[in-house]
């Protein structure tokens, strides 16, 4: 490979909350720690990235700006080859500080609080908080396993609960955080007609559309049809994708006018949707030619340890079961079984994977009972070990 996704990176003394965070578990004597909880990345970032951010510091001057046309049109061209989006212009793009920020920018101008939100479970736990705090009703619609193990969406379910609750506001994930689902055309054409029947407006979490597994493609929720074009909220971003979250720097895509002036609206009267100069340049960095070649090469990289890790599960670890991630790159372990089979919780379960250095992360907040969360963006070898210590140790 060209770029660098072997290197085991110290990121101790950097202010990585993945390795340095206040409350993290200490292994036992005799183990290094392996990060394996928060969803960010164990990999330098692609160059072009930090070159860029260079740049642009070196000159010693950091006030108000304007943002770059460079910089919409870094965007609108990544979207057209990589999603095979048609008709994106600088107009439908605005800016965000964060993806939570523009779920509940977009929630508060259609709904008010108290109303009723469409949901799945398992949920992104950043959508439990962000949402409830914020004076909403959550209302859950559990994805389901189909005969191959597969999450599917529950229509008859959905819409049920709708008509129920009156619900005008479905937040979704796509890919679905923290199954790793990449939904196919026809499960989002079917949500659509959902949607339209209800006349329910959409807000997509499209963050992890870049990080697709095993050959897995990314539907744009809006590309699915005219419903979906004109009454979804999309919500994107390469902190991600290219391991920059520290950075802040989302935007959303709007095609509807009427709603892509409520949202901007809603934004720039709070005064906290700023743009950061160097995140604008982050950006433009990594939507260089490099960066699509660095994502393939990251894809690649994460396939195999996806395949590593689930194979591994399926052959050595009875009782755990995993649906296999077509996105993302957490995996979203199920361990119902072990821990009933072998009298123990969930809490000592996790107990004993950080004992041994392995850093993993309560499923129970994403509504999961007995699931443990398990980032798997670290070098290969260091997945290898993880699981190596944990059917030794821990399982």
């Amino acid at each position: 490979m060209k770029y660098d996704f072997t290197t085991i990176m110290d990121r101790h003394g950097k202010d990585a909350i993945a390795v340095d965070g206040s409350g993290l578990i200490p292994p036992k004597d005799g183990f290094d720690f392996i990060p394996m909880w928060v969803a960010d990345m164990n990999f330098p970032t692609v160059p072009t990235i930090p070159e860029a951010i260079i740049e642009r510091a070196r000159h010693p001057a950091y006030g108000y700006f304007e943002i770059r046309d460079e910089y919409f049109d870094s965007i609108i061209k990544w979207h057209e080859t990589r999603n095979e989006v048609k008709g994106l212009q600088k107009e439908h793009i605005g800016y965000e500080n964060g993806v939570l920020g523009g779920v509940i920018s977009a929630l508060t101008c259609h709904a008010s609080p108290g109303d009723a939100v469409l949901l799945h479970s398992p949920t992104y736990i950043g959508f439990t908080g962000s949402i409830t705090q914020n004076g909403y009703q959550i209302i859950l619609s559990e994805l389901k396993k189909d005969d191959q193990g597969i999450y599917r969406m529950d229509y008859e379910d959905m819409e049920a609960k709708i008509k129920a609750n009156q619900i005008h506001v479905a937040v979704m994930c796509s890919p679905h955080n923290p199954t790793g689902r990449v939904w196919e055309h026809w499960e989002l054409d079917e949500a659509m007609k959902i949607f339209e029947r209800n006349e329910v407006i959409v807000i997509s979490d499209e963050i992890w559309s870049d990080i697709l597994l095993n050959g897995h493609r990314h539907i744009p929720v809006q590309s699915v049809n005219e419903y979906a074009r004109e009454h979804t909220i999309a919500i994107y971003a390469p902190s991600k994708t290219f391991n920059l979250a520290g950075l802040i720097g989302s935007y959303h895509i709007i095609y509807n006018h009427a709603l892509r002036d409520r949202i901007k609206s809603k934004g720039a009267k709070t005064h906290y949707n700023s743009m950061n100069v160097l995140s604008m340049h982050a950006l433009i960095g990594a939507y260089r030619p490099e960066g699509y070649e660095w994502v393939d090469e990251l894809c690649e990289t994460l396939s195999q340890n996806i395949n590593f890790a689930c194979d591994f599960i399926d052959r050595h670890i009875n009782g755990v079961s995993v649906s296999k991630p077509e996105g993302t790159y957490m995996l979203y372990l199920d361990c119902t079984k072990w821990c009933a089979d072998h009298a123990k919780t969930l809490d000592a379960l996790l107990r004993a994977g950080w004992d041994v250095g392995v850093g993993w992360q309560d499923g129970r907040p994403f509504h999961g009972q007995y699931h443990i969360r398990m980032n798997l963006a670290v070098p290969y070898t260091k997945v290898k070990e993880a699981f190596d210590r944990l059917v030794q140790h821990v399982f």
